[in-house]
C-alpha cells in the first residue's frame, strides 16, 4: 500500500499543533480563523506556509527559501 501525501493540514493534525501552544497563541489562530471564517486548520497552515515563504498561501504552493539568494 502507498501512502498518500499530504499538501494541506489536517484538522487532527492542527489540533495537535494547537495543543502544543501558549494559551495566548491558541486563541489568536482560533480568533482568526472566525474573523475570515475559515477552518483553524487553514489558517494553521498559512501561518506556517507564510514563514517559509512570504509569497505563498498553503503547502501547496510553499517553496521553502524563495528569494532568499
Amino acid at each position: 500500500m502507498q501512502s498518500k501525501t499530504l499538501e494541506q493540514l489536517t484538522p487532527a493534525a492542527a489540533q495537535t499543533i494547537l495543543a502544543n501552544l501558549p494559551e495566548r497563541i491558541r486563541a489568536a489562530f482560533i480568533e482568526r480563523a472566525a474573523e475570515i471564517n475559515f477552518p483553524v486548520e487553514a489558517v494553521v497552515e498559512m501561518a506556517l506556509a507564510g514563514y517559509l515563504d512570504s509569497e505563498s498561501i498553503g503547502f501547496v504552493d510553499c517553496k521553502p527559501n524563495r528569494g532568499q539568494d
